[in-house]
This record gives structure tokens, C-alpha cells and sequence, in this order.
């Protein structure tokens, strides 16, 4: 089972720290958020969901194993339900008891067909998705991010060519008792997955749900690749100021906003 496989890879991600990079030199980086209240959105990911504060300089994130999740204000962002990045996904080893946490701190909880699974929304619409592991080691750690999107074969072979995401499937958890196989691109650190949606797409940029963050191995020279397989970055490779974390942005054909860092993690 996919969702399994990629659990039992990643617990030997510490918590501030990513997983190993792809023979492309791509790793899963971070999901960053908008928020009206960044203070709220703090407590949701590290008192409900059980991420830690780090920090890399300047940069404030919490983490989980396999992903940061950075955070900065905004008024007013729109709900990321809608856009082509829907939601993203956790797995837990105490599902029961986490789902007691969740309700005794008065969490909106969605059920599905799947007693071990569950969408809890966190501050301004957004929803993560929850799925138990009794057998991980780790208490939390990432797992998914489900795009909706109507050319999934198109955005499966997209991610393919530009970061080395192995095509694939996976049972959807959700759809019980009928497992029915959702597409995917398995990449280190994350599956993304590829769910059916509107044939018109509002982009993720400016969203709750703002962008996805992969951390690749040689930024300067990933880039040229990117362009050499058609992507286009935003501007040129920059390192941020008084620091020596380096970044770029481009956009997916779809409306996915991306940043390439390098550097992300806290030095050990």
C-alpha cells in the first residue's frame, strides 16, 4: 500500500529535518500558509497536530517529520478548497487518541467511509486530512498533498518530467469499501495526489493555502533543468538577505504556486 510504504520511508525523518532527496536531488519542503491570525495557525500545528517551532535565522516554521509549515499574515485569504491544491495530509500513530484531542480542544472534524480517517479544518479554511498508522514510529509525519484537477494525466506526467515524481497509484482511504485507485506521483517525503476536479482551476497564490515548497540539492543547476524541460521560473535563483537560504518560484501549468529552497532546514 502506498500511503504505508511512504510512512514506514519517512520515519527516520527527524522532526526538523526532510526527508533524503530523489535521484533528482528533490525532496518534499513545506506548505505555506496565509493567515489571518498567525498566532492561531501556530497553535493549530503545533497544539493540535503536534509539529515543534524551529527556526532557520529569520525563518520561523513548525515542523514534522518530512515537512515545515511557514506561516505569514494576510487579510482576509480565500479558503483553499476550490483551488487546484485542495488539502494536505498527515498520518498519526494514535489515531484514537488524536481524534479525542481534537474534539475535546472543539476542532470542526469531518469523518469519511473510514473510521481511520478524518479532515480537520485548521484557521481560515484550511483542511488536513488524517489517516492512523498504529505501525509508524513517529507520533505525526507528512504525507500527501491532493490536488483537484481535471487533466490528471496531464499533471501526472508533469510532475514526473519536472521533479522525478514516480507515477503510480494508491487506494483511496476515503472510498471504502470500494477502494477506488486514486493517481499519484510518489516523490521523497510526500505522494501527491491527483483527484478529480473542475476543468477550470482558481491558481493557489494568494489562497490560505498560499503554495507547496520542494527542497532540491543545487538550486542554481536544478533550475537550468527545470528550463531545459520547459518549466519557467518566476525570476532568477535568489539568496534571501542575511541569510544563505536560496529560492525561486515558478507555477504550474495548473495554477500551483511552488517555491524551490535550498537550504530550508535548521543546521543540525
Amino acid at each position: 500500500m502506498k500511503i504505508l510504504t511512504l510512512a514506514m520511508l519517512l520515519a527516520g525523518a527527524a522532526m526538523a529535518q526532510l526527508f533524503p532527496a530523489n535521484s533528482d536531488g528533490v525532496t518534499m519542503g513545506h506548505v505555506h500558509l496565509n493567515a489571518r491570525d498567525v498566532n492561531a495557525v501556530k497553535a493549530f500545528y503545533t497544539d493540535a497536530m503536534g509539529g515543534k517551532v524551529v527556526k532557520n535565522g529569520a525563518t520561523e516554521m513548525v515542523a514534522f517529520p518530512g515537512v515545515f509549515i511557514l506561516i505569514r499574515q494576510a487579510d482576509n485569504p480565500e479558503p483553499a478548497g476550490g483551488s487546484v491544491v485542495d488539502h494536505f495530509g498527515f498520518t498519526v500513530k494514535d489515531m484514537p487518541g488524536s481524534l479525542a484531542k481534537w474534539k475535546a480542544m472543539g476542532l470542526k472534524i469531518d469523518t469519511t467511509n473510514n473510521p481511520n480517517e478524518v479532515f480537520v479544518w485548521g484557521p481560515d479554511g484550511v483542511k488536513v486530512e488524517v489517516y492512523g498508522i498504529p505501525e509508524q514510529p513517529s507520533p505525526v509525519q507528512m504525507n500527501h498533498i491532493h490536488f483537484f484537477i481535471s487533466d490528471i494525466p496531464g499533471m501526472q506526467a508533469w510532475y514526473a518530467k519536472m521533479f522525478s515524481a514516480t507515477a503510480g497509484t494508491r487506494d483511496c482511504i476515503a472510498c471504502l469499501p470500494n477502494k477506488v485507485p486514486i493517481q499519484v506521483g510518489e516523490m521523497a517525503g510526500v505522494s501527491l495526489s491527483y483527484g478529480r476536479g473542475a476543468a477550470t482551476l482558481v491558481g493557489t497564490k494568494g489562497r490560505a493555502l498560499d503554495h507547496v515548497g520542494f527542497e532540491v540539492k543545487n538550486l542554481e543547476a536544478f533550475a537550468k533543468k527545470l528550463e531545459e524541460r520547459g518549466a519557467k521560473l518566476e525570476a532568477p535563483v535568489r539568496t534571501l538577505p542575511n541569510s544563505t537560504l536560496k529560492v525561486a518560484f515558478l507555477t504550474d501549468p495548473w495554477g500551483t504556486y511552488i517555491e524551490l529552497t535550498e537550504g530550508l532546514a535548521p543546521a543540525k
